[in-house]
């Protein structure tokens, strides 16, 4: 008996023909309805501690955290060198950092708040997708792939976690310079209230929290810049120039209460902590003030990354 039929003249293998079938059922199996393989989970892409490690490993990262290290040493260097009678209690915040750790804490973020920790949140989230873009790396990102949606978030969760240590990083390291070169005695402000060692230290972890929270608008701003050109530089210099400005025209008394709108008019709401009194209104302003405005860069970020014509 002929193993082969005849067709219209066309000789067929039905060998052949059941591998060709079982070739295309198996094809069929590795494909999930909405057209990825079967075993492509985009939930496990990118991973939020590798991104981190990648990180961490850039020399930028290296050199900005040391540097947050070796400020309070720089700091008392300053002042062993240019005061002769230290432990002062009566002045300002410069006369008063050398009265106790705490108040050399506060003197420590004092004077980074206006332009180091602004510019440190800027350089963690500017720098996200603008050097991707930069080293024609994105491109191969999202084709691996990495949904954008993911990427970005990933890529702002490490950036965020990183800026949050890097906040949390510089006043741990004041705290323990400044209670081992002036001591752990009481915490006292400009106004004459002092305050004990501990409610010192409770008071400047909500400082802290604060100060990340205000923050927050400085990071949704550098990340829009971020995905908005290929240039880490433009991206992280925009959010720098954006804080400074803000921080010059809140110095214009002329403009009166619209300079309540400005989002760096709260950034020293935190000092109320420091009264035995404390005043929540100023820093409850800031919160939303830069919840709001941190939103409104987030989103445009997101939609602006969404919709962007990725071609590096």
């Amino acid at each position: 008996m002929n193993s082969t039929g005849d067709t219209g003249g066309v000789h067929t293998d039905p060998a052949a023909g059941a591998d060709l079938a079982d070739a295309a059922e198996h094809e069929a199996s590795t494909v999930a309805p909405d057209g990825s393989k079967v075993g492509y989970r985009a939930g496990r892409t990118l991973p939020v501690r590798v991104e981190l490690v990648r990180q961490l490993r850039r020399r930028r990262t290296q050199l900005v955290l040391g540097f947050l290290v070796l400020l309070p040493f720089i700091l008392v260097v300053a002042f062993e060198l240019g005061q002769a009678s230290p432990n002062r209690r009566a002045g300002g915040f410069v006369d008063l950092a050398t009265a106790s750790g705490v108040n050399f804490v506060i003197l420590t973020l004092f004077v980074s708040g206006s332009f180091l920790l602004p510019m440190i949140v800027a350089l963690f989230f500017g720098d996200t997708i603008a050097s991707e873009a930069s080293w024609s790396s994105l491109k191969y990102l999202l084709a691996a792939p990495v949904p954008r949606h993911r990427l970005l978030r990933q890529k702002a969760v490490a950036s965020g976690l990183l800026a949050v240590f890097a906040l949390v990083l510089l006043p741990a390291v004041a705290l323990g310079v400044g209670v081992l070169w002036y001591g752990a005695g009481e915490a006292v402000s400009p106004t004459g209230e002092a305050a004990s060692f501990g409610s010192g230290v409770y008071g400047l972890a909500l400082a802290v929290c604060y100060i990340s929270v205000h923050l927050f608008w400085v990071a949704g701003l550098a990340l829009f810049l971020s995905v908005s050109t290929d240039a880490p530089l433009g991206a992280v210099g925009g959010a720098v120039l954006a804080s400074i400005l803000s921080q010059i025209l809140d110095q214009i008394t002329a403009l009166e209460n619209l300079r309540d709108y400005l989002p760096s008019h709260y950034a020293l709401a935190w000092v109320d902590l420091l009264s035995s009194d404390v005043d929540w209104s100023q820093m409850a302003k800031g919160v939303f003030s830069a919840l709001a405005y941190g939103a409104f860069f987030t989103l445009l970020a997101a939609r602006r990354f969404a919709r962007k014509d990725i071609t590096s």
